[in-house]
């Protein structure tokens, strides 16, 4: 039904297909602005509770705001640098909207908020409210009104803090998106064009993935009025878009192709390429949806960003490559194949290799999975931890502002780790000071301020109390998670929350993780009965998704090898911290397994027909396979072409997605389909299409096949 609306009339369509682009072009406008920036935080956890206690009741929190003092020509206690440092604090306090400011300059503020050579000293300052607020209201105020405005030749000033640099990631990302917009699109173009054979379909391919990029920005503009979404989404619906369009423009266009070679005029090719590959795109788009919107399991607006992202480049790549592109197919018509013929598919490479794969099938499967296993094995030491402001380059001033501090001061006061106390009664003096001293024995802490310490006034709200754990800098820098955990399991005379900023991270991860088994057991559900609706088997899906977890494995070890522990660190100019931010991996993995069994659909989809009209489960295969193969094999080099090019980015957060999205792709596209795909299905046969007889029954009332002409040839085989 839907080739014949396609065919019936092209242009009307196309025209409405035009005019739709131009109306989602003129709302993708503003989608940048519309996004937000979150923190890497769990509001609900101990952490988030303490922070809120803090500043309810004494009115004040982690600082997220700082500004570096730099004496150009002497020391900040001398005079003049003191007076200005003096100045800031009090303009810095009075700014509307900061909650507190204090510095090294604050009566009775430790020494440490200085440099040890006091060369340079710190303003610190808490403002209230989400990254939002605080980057695009406050931040940019306190620039231009504070920072600025201060020429004395005598001091030099760097803004700082937490939402500082959570600015400047923005700005960032924002900046590579628009550079991997200038870089992909011609990139993409150029591929298609040696791929395709036709300049014109290469365009038109473009196009097809731009529509899905500017749809998808779109709907995150309209998510974005009801909730945050990340900015780094629309770095994921540019690359995804543009893949996934150009993967399923490939896909329609080479059934097209094939349909015309087979003799049928140019309406009837399009209507059974529709009938045929729309449903492959369509259960691909599914799966790759779903692999994303298990995202929508973790309870934070990061995460979930790119679940809304997936979702929106899921269907608007449907809608493209089963409507529009058909439409301009019909068009087209024979001006669609390429220039030259392409020759017989079971003369081609990938149908020799596996013929030659599946005649030796545990050799050469087992050569593969060799290989495989030893380029994931560096996962197995990843090492999960909080990110921090080297996610920048070194030459970003708020990132020099942290290698001061880190180089020249004896512990970062911004990071101290804050224990709450909401009813500890009006006369625990002394039981608080006995929970100081306690605390202060723990290794890799410089100090406790507490109202046994320091000003009570301060540290005290009626009942309530806090402290403040200072670190060290070499204990927060190599083992901030084991002081937060040395912290919380000090007995305490009363209740306690903790939280800061070392807390939130550790917090943060542990939400994080904990979620994992949830999210995987999920993804492997829904892909599986996705694969099985597709070919009525219960061990395709297994085995798809044990490829795709070898696959993932190769990019977790990318990882590892490439980003934490340094090895790429010269090449692309980043700064290796010894851990792995949790957030990114799983993204990564949802993202990789999605566009993983999207390849595996394809492959599949063509075995499977191959098979319901032959009954042949050998011959099937590699006959499959050199029907999909150079489709996967272009459509997986384009895509990690267009992922690749973050790596120039100047976040290592998006390096680490272009590098490791890249080189899972490309391998999965080639060593996976091409050698370890057809050595299990020889080494399977028959038991390929296997299902129990209820399962089958189910399959042969609700399932699918690709071809509308298969025939129940593979029933009979199996008995």
């Amino acid at each position: 039904m839907l080739g014949r609306f396609v065919t019936h009339r092209p242009r009307a369509l196309l025209a409405a297909a035009l005019a739709l682009f131009v109306a989602l072009l003129v709302a993708a406008g503003g989608a940048m602005d519309s996004l937000s920036l979150n923190r890497f935080e769990h509001p609900s956890s101990e952490s988030g509770t303490a922070a809120r206690e803090l500043a309810d009741r004494f009115g004040t929190g982690a600082p997220n705001i700082a500004i570096l003092v730099t004496a150009t020509g002497g020391d900040v206690r001398d005079p003049g640098a003191a007076a200005i440092g003096a100045r800031l604090t009090a303009e810095l306090g009075a700014y509307p909207g900061v909650g507190d400011a204090w510095s090294f300059w604050s009566p009775g503020a430790p020494d440490t908020l200085a440099a040890t050579d006091h060369r340079s000293a710190l303003v610190l300052a808490w403002a209230p409210g989400d990254a939002d607020r605080v980057r695009g209201e406050l931040l940019p105020g306190i620039e231009t009104q504070i920072v600025e405005t201060v020429t004395d030749p005598a001091v030099a000033l760097t803004l700082g803090g937490a939402d500082e640099v959570f600015r400047d990631l923005a700005e960032q990302a924002s900046a590579d998106f628009l550079r991997a917009e200038l870089i992909v699109l011609p990139l993409v173009f150029a591929l298609l064009a040696l791929v395709l054979r036709r300049v014109t379909l290469a365009l038109v391919t473009v196009a097809v993935g731009l529509f899905c990029v500017v749809a998808t920005l779109t709907a995150l503009r309209l998510v974005s009025v009801f909730t945050d979404v990340s900015t780094f989404a629309a770095n994921i619906a540019l690359v995804m878009g543009i893949g996934l369009g150009v993967d399923y423009g490939l896909f329609m266009i080479y059934r097209f192709r094939e349909e015309l070679t087979a003799g049928h005029d140019v309406a009837a090719a399009v209507r059974r390429a529709v009938a045929s590959a729309g449903r492959t795109i369509t259960f691909s788009a599914s799966t790759v949806g779903i692999s994303l919107a298990v995202l929508f399991a973790f309870p934070f607006p990061f995460l979930r960003s790119f679940a809304y992202a997936g979702i929106a480049v899921a269907t608007t790549a449907v809608l493209a490559a089963v409507v529009i592109l058909p439409a301009i197919l019909m068009l087209l018509g024979r001006r669609a194949l390429p220039a030259k013929p392409t020759g017989v598919a079971e003369q081609s490479f990938w149908y020799r290799t596996a013929e030659k794969v599946m005649r030796r099938p545990v050799a050469a499967g087992g050569s593969a999975l060799l290989v495989l296993i030893l380029l994931g094995a560096p996962a197995l030491g990843m090492n999960f931890g909080p990110p921090d402001d080297r996610v920048l380059t070194p030459e970003q001033p708020v990132r020099a502002m942290y290698d001061t501090i880190r180089a020249d001061f004896e512990t970062e006061e911004a990071d101290a780790v804050h224990v709450i106390a909401p009813k500890a009664g009006p006369d625990t003096l002394g039981d608080i000071a006995g929970y100081t001293e306690r605390l202060a024995t723990i290794p890799g802490v410089l100090r406790v301020d507490s109202a046994s310490t320091a000003d009570p006034a301060r540290f005290t709200e009626g009942a309530a109390t806090w402290l403040r754990v200072v670190p060290t800098a070499t204990r927060l820098a190599t083992d901030s998670s084991g002081l937060v955990a040395d912290i919380r399991a000090v007995p305490a005379p009363f209740d306690v929350l903790v939280g800061g900023f070392p807390a939130e991270m550790v917090d943060y991860r542990d939400g994080v993780t904990a979620r994992l088994p949830v999210v995987a057991a999920l993804i492997l559900l829904v892909t599986f009965a996705v694969l099985f609706l597709m070919t009525g088997s219960v061990l395709a899906p297994l085995k798809a998704s044990l490829l795709n977890l070898l696959s993932m494995s190769i990019m977790f070890g990318v990882l590892v090898w490439g980003f934490q522990n340094g090895a790429l660190a010269d090449v692309l100019g980043f700064t290796p911290t010894g851990n792995i931010e949790p957030s990114i991996p799983i993204l990564m993995f949802c993202i990789a397994y999605g566009l993983s069994m999207d390849y595996e659909v394809f492959l599949l989809s063509r075995i499977k027909e191959d098979y319901d009209r032959t009954g042949d489960p050998i011959g099937s295969v590699p006959r499959g396979i050199a029907r999909s193969a150079p489709l996967i094999t272009a459509a997986g080099l384009i895509l990690a072409a267009s992922f690749a090019v973050y790596a120039t980015s100047g976040v290592t957060f998006l390096q680490q997605l272009g590098i490791g999205m890249a080189i899972t792709i490309a391998i999965d596209a080639t060593l996976v389909r091409g050698i370890l795909v057809p050595a299990l299905m020889r080494l399977a046969g028959h038991a390929n299409w296997w299902a129990p007889g209820p399962l089958r029954r189910f399959h042969d009332r609700f399932g699918w096949r690709e071809s509308a002409d298969a025939t129940t040839a593979a029933q009979a085989a199996v008995g």
